[in-house]
């Protein structure tokens, strides 16, 4: 599981956490055993003012032994602060929809696949044990708010396109919030056709209609290994109207857990996390249903003791 909420989640804030907030938030997950926490991005401060402090926000996290340290980049100088600042992977988004990535990132396809040449050009100049891991996020995969349904030969295309240019993994993400389950496993199967069952680990869902969860089971059913959350459901995208709510990673660790799936997440530490940001941004709507409701009565997770698992008010 990697947390996003510290970037996807507060790039989509209007108020500022303080910095010394993000860091407690940050020490919480970890100690609830999160191992991927997705701290921030490298973009210009004027853009997105909420994530200017990523470089003292990851230099806080590296302090963390066994936790891998992620941002997003749009660029190669973007890559270039990420890599002075000692993140351990990167992840750059290349809408599949040509009119979202315009929006997004100002930049055709071509343009985006230049820059993502040149970052692993630079990644490549790096010793072994400087050099991030490096995904290209293949965005709007599942369906574009602004163009509809994208073919299959476009996306087809941009992953082979990653892969040959140099990045370790090709990432599939639902920024819309269009996925069902059966795109979830059909596009799945699409882009490891084209570039091997080893390049495609991981999922960005949303939970725009509901589907979220149902869309992680029909992952785990392919043999998806990594899904990205946000505490509380913050998160969604700027640039896609009505692309809201990431997963909720309470209500994820919680079905998981139940699945007999171990995560190695303390679901009542990770709760600690929760408050941390409830306190740092009053009045944003958190959401979560493990929250609101609280752990039923006598449950554990299979082979766990319910002795530490309790209702969370």
């Amino acid at each position: 599981m990697s947390e996003v909420g510290p970037r996807d989640g507060l790039q989509n804030v209007k108020r500022v956490m303080p910095t010394e907030a993000k860091k407690v938030w940050i020490d919480e997950l970890v100690a609830a055993g999160v191992k991927e926490i997705e701290v921030g991005s490298f973009v210009p401060a004027k853009l997105i003012p909420q994530l200017a402090d990523t470089p003292e926000i990851v230099a806080h996290a590296r302090r963390h032994e066994g936790v891998t340290v992620a941002a997003l980049v749009p660029n190669r100088r973007g890559a270039a602060d990420a890599i002075s600042a000692g993140v351990q992977k990167l992840t750059l988004p290349l809408s599949v929809s040509e009119t979202h990535s315009l929006a997004n990132l100002r930049k055709t396809h071509e343009q985006v696949l230049g820059e993502v040449r040149q970052i692993c050009a630079m990644l490549a100049q790096l010793p072994k044990e400087r050099r991030p891991h490096f995904e290209g996020s293949l965005s709007t995969v599942f369906g574009c708010t602004l163009e509809g349904a994208i073919s299959d030969a476009t996306i087809l295309r941009l992953a082979a396109a990653l892969m040959e240019a140099g990045c370790d993994e090709v990432g599939l993400s639902d920024t819309t919030g269009y996925a069902t389950p059966h795109e979830v496993q059909r596009v799945v199967r699409l882009v490891r056709g084209e570039v091997g069952d080893a390049a495609v680990t991981g999922l960005h869902l949303h939970n725009t209609r509901g589907l979220g969860l149902a869309n992680v089971l029909a992952g785990l059913e392919v043999g998806i290994g990594t899904f990205d959350s946000s505490i509380g459901g913050l998160g969604g995208c700027p640039f896609a109207p009505g692309a809201s709510g990431n997963i909720v990673t309470e209500d994820l660790v919680f079905m998981l857990e139940s699945q007999g799936c171990r995560t190695g997440i303390d679901l009542d530490r990770l709760m600690e996390s929760r408050r941390v940001v409830a306190a740092a941004l009053p009045g944003e709507p958190l959401y979560g249903f493990i929250a609101d409701a609280g752990i039923p009565k006598g449950w554990s997770a299979p082979g766990q003791s319910t002795e530490k698992l309790r209702t969370f008010a």
